[in-house]
């Protein structure tokens, strides 16, 4: 399909939308909003390092929600890694993803020496 998980041009990187697949490719935390962001966060996170960047360097975050009404367990996972950065955030609702057990997907975008 022509994808890439991060793409950096300049002093940006765009991290695309990251579902909840664990190492062997199922679905992480079946039916947990938490433990999937969580684990969309974790795959984030090594794309962010892999391209030389830290957490820290994260300015905005998207978080799509197959039910707006379980954004409290996705922002409680979010908590957890952004407190103290506050990247500007976006919850919204989606219809669905490709994989109906994913129940969140999240996006980052970066700017080196955003700090």
């Amino acid at each position: 399909m022509g994808f890439s998980r991060a793409v950096r041009a300049g002093n940006l990187l765009a991290i695309a939308g990251t579902a909840p697949i664990a190492p062997d490719g199922s679905v992480a935390a079946p039916g947990d909003v938490y433990g999937q962001t969580k684990r969309c966060l974790d795959i984030i996170a090594v794309a962010i390092r892999d391209a030389g960047l830290n957490m820290e360097d994260v300015i905005r975050t998207r978080i799509m929600l197959t039910n707006i009404e379980s954004w409290r367990d996705a922002a409680r996972a979010h908590g957890e890694y952004f407190a103290r950065i506050k990247p500007a955030c976006t919850f919204v609702e989606v219809v669905r993803f490709i994989d109906p057990g994913w129940l969140v997907e999240v996006e980052a975008d970066c700017v080196v020496d955003a700090t």
